[in-house]
């Protein structure tokens, strides 16, 4: 398959397409990448050099490729973090292009603004962006549990909580929700839950908590996730393998006590996790 991913990317380090393009290669896949921004670094390490690019810097890029005649055969397009509303108006014209030329084509958004313990961490404007323009035309979206509350405006605090903000979301446009962290007051102390629905029915993976905190796994569960659509058709066998390896990518990060995910040291776990999880109905 090919995969038109179109998010930031860091020289050192594995956040955005850097987290993403890699896992989605491993599983035998096509990516073309494009960068919303090019940092040093991710922005947790409190400094870095870089740029944002502006929404013409894509749009030149999406031409380029479309030139090759290639657009046909784009199979999904994945977004990410996109800097400014700018260059969301580029992901949502690069995405409708795409569409056009393969209508088989999903687009899976990761609707990044902010997480527990952190708040809202992009730009001004952009939250409303994704909510008002991304969200509605995606096919997909993939927030954590912080992005679905704002994005619905919905406090969850129980598992019919966060049901309901699903089904809420799923009203304003995609067909498919991932929720990749979700705890709620049903879930034990020394676990995280993962919840998917689409118009079959919804599930959760219960994982157990792993003690680490790393950027970039959010980026790279929304892209197995999309692959394992894209292969599978099925949000429930998409939602065990995603789960799966990056359950399985972030216990060997959080073993080797690395501040980064070890996105190519674990690269087994993208095509044999070492421990599977069962869907469960939710």
């Amino acid at each position: 398959m090919n995969i038109l991913s179109i998010q930031s990317h860091v020289a050192y380090g594995h956040v955005g397409n850097a987290s993403a393009t890699f896992p989605m290669q491993r599983l035998g896949h096509e990516v073309w990448p494009i960068h919303t921004v090019q940092f040093s670094n991710h922005t947790g390490y409190g400094d870095w050099t870089g740029r944002v690019f502006d929404g013409q810097a894509i749009e030149e890029l999406m031409d380029g490729i479309a030139a090759r005649g290639v657009l046909a055969r784009c199979d999904g397009v994945l977004s990410g973090y996109m800097g400014s509303a700018d260059i969301g108006q580029a992901i949502l014209s690069a995405a409708a292009r795409v569409r056009a030329a393969n209508p088989r084509a999903l687009w899976c958004c990761d609707p990044v603004i902010g997480d527990v313990g952190r708040g809202v961490f992009v730009r001004p404007g952009v939250p409303d962006f994704i909510r008002d323009h991304a969200v509605p035309a995606a096919d997909i979206v993939t927030p954590n549990q912080f992005e679905l509350s704002l994005l619905t405006e919905r406090t969850i605090a129980t598992t019919a909580d966060a049901k309901a903000a699903i089904a809420a979301l799923r009203r304003t446009g995609p067909r498919i929700v991932l929720v990749t962290s979700l705890v709620t007051e049903e879930v034990p102390a020394d676990a995280v839950d993962l919840a998917a629905a689409d118009d079959e029915g919804s599930w959760r993976v219960r994982t157990p908590r792993l003690d680490l905190s790393v950027n970039g796994a959010g980026d790279a569960i929304a892209a197995l996730f999309l692959v394992h659509i894209l292969e599978t058709g099925s949000c429930r066998l998409a939602l065990e393998r995603a789960a799966a390896s990056v359950w399985g990518l972030l216990r060997r990060t959080s073993e080797a006590g690395s501040w980064e995910i070890l996105t190519v040291a674990a690269q087994d776990e993208f095509v044999r996790p070492s421990r599977l999880f069962t869907a469960e109905p939710f």
